[in-house]
């Protein structure tokens, strides 16, 4: 049974949103101002289990993070507590790719009162806001990027941003629209989770493999670390740092992230 007070009490929420658009915009955008995306205990060699008690016992007892696999299946679990219609599909993250890459990615599709929406608290590069499946689609979140939706002849669906670099993870900026991500809207299975989370958790060409990575999106803007760069963008504020300091690194991580690392885990990350 999915505890919905311990997650509503995780991410700052006093009560339950309504079962609504406007309510599940809410829901991942406290969602992700509390819960931080971050890839640990793959560089750590632990694995990384999706199911739903794995994933609640990880990010909201043990006040983690995670990445979209987790993310993803949380926010659904609490989205169906909560009464949506909701189920996940699989994407192609194309931020700094030239050809097609793997399905990597995975968010939510909630259907309310019969029309598509894209949620998706687990997108590590920025911060998307809920976005009504229509071509064209646009919305602006609230660190000033826009995203809009469009109609894909060869992918299906394309997500796309423009917006300031401050407030993403530093791939896929440059003038005008970028892209995010992009998917069809096929029908998605555990065994289909379950081997895109392997690959992304285990591969050495994965991001997630090669890179340890945490970010926390801020009310206007986000905050990340790839491997000991810091960046930092808040409003109209920006600031980039280099850590060079194991305990800096490991005081930022507990201050900015609320994630608690011990000398030995940072040392195992071999960054420094």
């Amino acid at each position: 049974m999915f505890d919905l007070d311990a997650y509503l009490a995780r991410i700052g929420l006093p009560a339950r949103v309504t079962p609504d658009a406007e309510g599940l915009g809410r829901l991942q955008r406290e969602h992700r101002l509390s819960i931080p995306f971050e890839n640990l205990d793959v560089r750590l060699g632990r694995g990384i289990a999706i199911d739903g008690a794995s994933v609640f016992a990880k990010l909201v007892t043990g006040k983690r993070g995670g990445y979209c696999f987790e993310q993803n299946r949380l926010f659904m679990d609490a989205l169906t507590a909560l009464g949506f219609t909701v189920r996940p599909l699989l994407a192609r993250v194309w931020l700094g790719a030239e050809q097609a890459p793997p399905l990597t990615h995975t968010f939510s599709l909630v259907t309310i009162d019969g029309r598509d929406w894209i949620a998706d608290p687990g997108f590590g590069g920025s911060y998307a806001p809920v976005m009504a499946l229509a071509d064209g689609w646009q919305a602006e979140a609230p660190d000033g990027a826009a995203f809009k939706l469009e109609r894909d002849a060869e992918h299906g669906w394309m997500l796309s941003r423009r917006g300031d670099p401050g407030s993403t993870d530093g791939r896929g900026t440059g003038e005008g629209w970028q892209r995010q991500y992009s998917f069809h809207e096929a029908e998605v299975f555990d065994a289909d989770l379950a081997l895109s989370n392997h690959w992304t958790a285990t591969a050495p060409e994965s991001r997630f493999t090669q890179r340890t990575i945490a970010s926390i999106v801020l009310p206007h803007g986000l905050a990340g670390l790839t491997d000991r760069r810091y960046h930092r963008r808040a409003g109209d504020n920006s600031s980039v740092a280099e850590i060079t300091d194991p305990r800096i690194y490991r005081m930022r991580m507990s201050l900015m992230f609320g994630i608690d690392l011990t000398p030995d885990e940072v040392a195992a990350l071999e960054l420094f």
